[in-house]
């Protein structure tokens, strides 16, 4: 399986560092003083089941939460509270649950928005070629809309956008869901290939908790808003009681 060639990778060094991040929405708390990093060359698994907090804590890492207390730093950037835009360009990249591509547009275009923010902060992101190199499926239909994809295409779409911002920090929410087995099974090795060849910094939301925990290298277990186990993966996986309690498996 060949990944992006590291010439075009970006050059990553920065730590993603949440500290005591608390979060919610109206009187509801969905995060308590949630502590997690996540370093480059890396795979960080958030897991837990529906309501844990998994998907506010991207959210509010990304700025599309605003915070009740607590930090978010990028290397010694502190990106606390700071708008999406300052995030983005920051160098944390979003991939939200739901595979949101511009269905009107082709697969290349959508690439090339992904670019420009690359561009903008400096020309350090994959170059569309990389991206293609990465999944091949994209190069194949570069000049199809991207509302002919499959929904495994469309998932290695949105990762590919994603990497042409130049991100050092990837947030993927939930990027098995609703793909067939064998699809997650070649995204996630894809994603694991491109974490080595490049240290780039992910952390990963997944409800699919051993799919997830095969290809990070540390696991972090959310329970009602709070962490209730943080392990290297093969740890949490081999742990059948914590597994059994919130983890499905």
């Amino acid at each position: 399986m060949s990944g992006p060639s590291t010439s075009s990778a970006p050059a990553t060094t920065a730590a993603l560092r949440v500290v005591g991040l608390s979060a919610g929405y109206g009187p509801v708390t969905a995060l308590s003083e949630v502590d997690v990093e996540a370093g480059p060359g890396r795979i960080t698994a958030v897991l837990g089941a529906n309501g844990a907090g998994k998907t506010t804590l991207l959210r509010t890492v990304s700025g599309l939460v605003r915070p009740w207390a607590g930090t978010v730093h990028l290397g010694d950037e502190e990106l606390t509270g700071a708008p999406a835009e300052r995030i983005a360009r920051a160098g944390i990249a979003h991939v939200p649950e739901g595979r949101g591509v511009i269905t009107e547009l082709t697969v290349e275009e959508n690439l090339r928005l992904g670019a420009l923010l690359g561009k903008a902060r400096g020309g350090r992101g994959h170059s569309l070629d990389a991206v293609y190199e990465l999944f091949p499926p994209l190069a194949e239909r570069r000049r199809r809309d991207a509302h002919t994809l499959s929904g495994g295409e469309r998932q290695m779409l949105v990762i590919g956008r994603a990497l042409a911002c130049a991100p050092d920090v990837l947030l993927l929410d939930e990027p098995s869901l609703g793909l067939a087995p064998r699809v997650v099974a070649q995204i996630f090795g894809l994603l694991r290939d491109l974490v080595a060849e490049t240290g780039l910094a992910v952390l990963l939301v997944e409800q699919n908790a051993r799919s997830a925990l095969s290809v990070a290298d540390v696991g972090v277990v959310l329970n009602l808003g709070r962490v209730v186990a943080r392990a290297p993966a093969a740890e949490l996986a081999a742990d059948a009681e914590l597994r059994h309690a919130y983890l499905g498996f």
